[in-house]
């Protein structure tokens, strides 16, 4: 009897052994899967949530796992999106100082600091990534800080690079624009703007940007380019209010009645301009 009951012992003694490992095996394997769901979710909170939701998901999580880089880098890439910039510096800031940072992480934070116009301290910590970080973000906002700067030389040779380093270029390019723009470059703003519009032909502020090239130059009539109805009429009103600025009041006047009759519904903003040039010619 006692060595049947010997042998029962063992035998439970092996059963909770294996039912020991059993659970170890389980709790691994669902740690796993946490790992992979907290991370999904953290990639669609990045992307497809509201900004301001994002923020008080990232902040809540992180006050959990405080040294958790990922989720840091979250918090501050949501209040990016969210346009807290002040708040996205401090946040870009705490991930620099992480021992795990990495170049990449430096060059958000200086992205973060020209949304808040701190356009020294991004030229600082931009400053501070090794050349050999070749990344099309880190020449995106050196171009954006030597435009700051008036440098125009280095400006061009960043934008350069930058377009080179995506396969993406048309907001590059309509910044590149702009810059030209600024600098009473037009006829290369006008390329600029017409390349970006080539790479994507949806993106509404390289037409009005390319409008405004071309009517400093005196070309008043609408670029051939895609456009629905609505932005024809907004586009011939940025014609119009360019054409104020230049003294060419009849030009404008025809300009805006235009987008007044090709707006679908009605353009207040072009009825107001168009009354305030006829009473001022009244008067």
């Amino acid at each position: 009897m006692r060595h049947i009951v010997l042998i029962s012992l063992a035998g439970a003694v092996a059963l909770s052994a294996c039912t020991r490992d059993g659970d170890a095996e389980v709790a691994r394997a669902m740690r796993d899967v946490n790992v992979v769901d907290e991370s999904n979710l953290n990639d669609v909170m990045l992307t497809v949530a509201d900004p301001n939701e994002a923020v008080d998901y990232f902040t809540r999580t992180l006050a959990s796992n405080p040294d958790r880089i990922d989720l840091m880098r979250g918090l501050g890439a949501s209040l990016v999106k969210a346009s807290r910039a002040a708040e996205a510096v401090s946040a870009w800031k705490a991930v620099v100082a992480h021992p795990e940072h990495t170049d990449d992480d430096q060059v958000d934070l200086a992205d973060a600091m020209i949304r808040n116009s701190q356009w020294d301290d991004a030229e600082a910590v931009l400053d501070s990534v090794p050349p050999t970080h070749e990344t099309f973000e880190r020449y995106r906002l050196e171009a954006m800080v030597a435009d700051s700067n008036q440098e125009w030389d280095r400006a061009d040779s960043f934008y350069e690079t930058a377009v080179g380093l995506t396969t993406r270029p048309a907001s590059v390019l309509n910044n590149w624009g702009f810059s030209k723009l600024s600098r009473g470059d037009f006829v290369g703003a006008e390329r600029m703007f017409t390349d970006a519009l080539r790479q994507d032909p949806s993106l509404f502020t390289a037409k009005n940007n390319l409008v405004l090239a071309r009517a400093a130059q005196r070309k008043y009539d609408l670029p051939v380019i895609e456009m629905t109805q609505i932005e024809r009429a907004q586009l011939l009103y940025t014609a119009g209010l360019a054409a104020v600025k230049q003294g060419d009041v009849t030009i404008a006047k025809g300009l805006f009645r235009e987008a007044i009759d090709t707006h679908p519904q009605h353009f207040e903003a072009a009825v107001r301009s168009l009354r305030a040039l006829e009473n001022n010619v009244t008067n």
